[in-house]
């Protein structure tokens, strides 16, 4: 049977982000992404020290640029990787590696603004955390987002206090609620990270998160599977506990039943990760991540299920 939702261009049942790049810019766009050599107020003692329990040292930035290298190099660097398989791609500016509004605002802009100016690069995608942009800083987000094509990415990883206590995010609902509130106010496009699988968390405690993204109004939605990486607080705490981890069934069984409950128009950024082989501890299953989409796909064409099927009506 033809698949006819109409988010999609390759047949998958759900908002793709080919499809969203695809409509917006009538082109490929890849993600260059980029490390300024920021750190996190979870690390320098602002909010917390020794940051999240499953954060590398790498501020989860292990595919980003060499922070030695000025972010222009780093740009040229990861832009021509691309171009070999992509040609005639656009290119965003990816600001991934840790927390990346967390400086003074002149050094933010020694960091995005040449990016802004720069005729092959269409856009910024800048990483952070709800409790590291100031005022001044969203006045400046919204200077930005009038003047070039702008993604916030927002890390929340989950609404339940007691996980977040656990994972040491030492940040809360409500402020991470306020400031989508307030990037939204200002016609900021909001990507939001969440984490199934996370210690000791049920399926429905993952969904819950999904429910409650899905009222705040936000664009996009990248959804990772934990990973217990080596040289982690995680990889002790797991070493310990030895909580429950997901199996590859598990993990796509619960991805299919949040893709019901999301919006149609949320635009799903991501439904794995890609974790360094070498870097990995559990689960090594992550490893084949066509795979993991592929069994997404056939559990939802089975079950004829498409995103945002538990929200119609609402």
């Amino acid at each position: 049977m033809e698949n006819k939702f109409e988010y999609s261009l390759d047949n998958k049942r759900y908002h793709t982000l080919t499809y969203y790049y695809k409509k917006k810019f009538n082109a490929k766009v890849c993600k260059v992404s980029l490390n300024a050599n920021f750190t996190c107020p979870n690390i320098d003692g602002k909010v917390g020290f020794g940051g999240c329990i499953y954060c590398s040292k790498l501020g989860s930035g292990e595919f980003g640029g060499n922070p030695k290298e000025s972010l222009i190099e780093q740009f040229e660097k990861g832009k021509k990787m691309m171009q070999r398989k992509w040609p005639d791609a656009k290119f965003i500016a990816y600001f991934q590696a840790n927390t990346n509004t967390y400086a003074p605002l002149e050094r933010l802009k020694e960091c995005f603004e040449p990016f802004i100016e720069k005729k092959d690069c269409i856009g910024l995608s800048i990483a952070t955390r709800s409790d590291s942009i100031t005022d001044e800083c969203l006045d400046y987000l919204e200077d930005i987002n009038k003047r070039t094509f702008l993604i916030v990415e927002l890390g929340l990883q989950t609404i339940h206090e007691k996980t977040s206590k656990l994972i040491n995010r030492c940040s809360t609902l409500k402020g991470f609620t306020d400031m989508v509130k307030k990037l939204k106010k200002k016609n900021i496009n909001v990507v939001v990270h969440i984490i199934n699988g996370l210690p000791y968390e049920t399926e429905e405690m993952m969904i819950d998160t999904v429910k409650y993204l899905n009222k705040l109004n936000i664009d996009g939605i990248k959804i990772h599977m934990l990973e217990v990486l080596k040289d982690t607080p995680l990889e002790k705490y797991y070493a310990k506990n030895k909580f429950k981890i997901l199996s590859k069934e598990e993990y796509v069984n619960i991805v299919v039943k949040q893709l019901e409950y999301l919006n149609k128009e949320i635009v799903i950024h991501r439904l794995t990760a890609d974790p360094d082989k070498n870097n990995i501890i559990e689960p090594t299953w992550l490893i084949k991540k066509f795979t993991i989409l592929n069994e997404i796909d056939k559990l939802m064409s089975k079950n004829n299920i498409y995103q945002g099927d538990k929200t119609k009506g609402e």
